[in-house]
């Protein structure tokens, strides 16, 4: 079993703050990270909602449930009794303890405001995403936190660095522990259908009252077509002959859900990020793959399908790489009126700008940096570097803070 690089963070959190929850998508590995012996220590009692007797309890006497818990315990599924936060507030308030009650959850509390308000200042919360390809490499990835590092170097590559059948091969697997174990992509396939159906039908189901579950894969496949893109409600909602007001009910589930991330423009203009329109992705390329009809042989063939897959795939690890690096950063994308424009931009606390662009090309060249310049003069002294993520295998410095390096960087460097 390939040990999760959010651990640390999980353990400090369970050190200091009463509650503590991990936030993820259906079958990320949530629950066996919370029974780690790491993790669980000697007292820790495992109780998940998705037994019915346990769920039935809890939903006719929230407040008899908490009061028997033992504590320390640890409560799987929670978003299937939302009616035991307001009593573990209460419980949290009469005694001030660390590490009481280690949660877990597959709906994203922060878009639901009736628990997140619940547990204000008495819960951590922490995400949980499908394997990082350093957790499968038995590495902690840290690209983050060395991008902004002043001792940043960009190594040379090693003659491991996997090619461009094996970095599409990566994008094409993903990360949900489950599909990584299946031995081949026709078995990986049963289990990503498997997976959408149940999550669509059951999960979505516990949050809101949907009226037509046909209308929730048609609209997933939707979204993996336009992976990348800016979101334009009003071209999915004729494609999938949806009310935009319908439709966008819809896309909150599956965002609550972390079927699909949202990536949000960089501005100066702290508002202007709010009021802009985001671009969207999927939590993982294996399930990208998998509504695309994704294989090695057709990406050969049809090579526009290529760049969106690695800039999701960037994407996306930097999502996990965010949730434990010691940076924290924020992460954006850049576009201005004139055309201008680089795919992710990385903004710390203090205000610091590293930004990063993904090329699905085996070599590179000066136009691939146009953007990156562009935007280090519009941040200005708070630019720290650039990079362009690419599937040659050499370092290629084109400034002191500019260069192209390998894509595998990712989780190598």
């Amino acid at each position: 079993m390939f040990r999760r690089n959010l651990t640390p963070r999980l353990l400090e959190a369970l050190a200091d703050t009463p509650a503590v929850l991990v936030n993820g998508a259906r079958q990320t590995g949530k629950s066996t990270l919370v029974q780690d012996a790491e993790v669980v220590g000697k007292q820790r009692q495992y109780l998940t909602f998705d037994d019915p007797g346990l769920l039935a309890a809890a939903k006719a006497d929230p407040n008899g449930f908490v009061a028997g818990l033992p504590l320390p315990v640890t409560l799987d599924e929670v978003q299937h009794a939302p009616e035991i936060f307001p009593v573990l507030k209460a419980a949290i308030d009469r005694k001030r303890q660390p590490g009481q009650f280690l949660l877990t959850g597959s709906a994203n509390v922060l878009l639901l405001p009736k628990i997140s308000e619940s547990l204000a200042g008495r819960m951590e919360i922490l995400t949980l995403w499908p394997f990082s390809q350093g957790e499968m490499a038995g590495r902690r990835d840290g690209l983050i936190d060395g991008l902004f590092s002043p001792q940043f170097r960009p190594t040379a590559a090693r003659a491991a660095t996997p090619q461009r059948d094996e970095l599409l091969q990566k994008a094409l697997v993903g990360g949900y522990p489950s599909a990584v174990e299946r031995s081949s992509a026709t078995r990986r396939e049963a289990w990503f259908r498997s997976y959408v159906a149940t999550i669509l039908q059951r999960d979505v189901r516990d949050l809101a009252n949907v009226a037509d579950l046909t209308a929730l894969p048609r609209l997933l496949s939707v979204i993996a077509t336009r992976a990348g893109s800016l979101l334009n409600f009003a071209d999915i909602s004729r494609t999938v002959s949806l009310p935009q007001t319908t439709l966008k009910r819809y896309f909150a589930l599956l965002e609550a859900t972390y079927l699909v991330q949202l990536l949000r423009p960089w501005a100066r203009n702290l508002g202007k990020r709010v009021i802009q329109t985001p671009k969207v992705y999927l939590n993982d390329t294996g399930l990208l793959a998998y509504l695309l009809g994704l294989t090695v042989d057709r990406l050969k063939a049809e090579t526009n399908l290529v760049g969106p897959l690695f800039e999701n795939f960037v994407v996306m690890e930097l999502f996990k790489q965010a949730a434990w690096s010691e940076t924290q950063p924020e992460i954006f994308y850049w576009r201005t009126a004139s055309g201008q424009e680089v795919d992710i931009v990385l903004e710390d606390r203090a205000g610091r700008v590293v930004g990063i662009e993904v090329k699905a090309s085996a070599t590179l060249g000066r136009n691939d940096v146009r953007g990156l310049d562009a935007l280090s003069k519009a941040v200005g002294k708070n630019w720290v570097r650039g990079v362009v993520l690419y599937t040659g295998t050499s370092v290629i410095p084109f400034a002191e803070n500019l260069h192209g390096i390998p894509l595998s960087g990712l989780w190598e460097n």
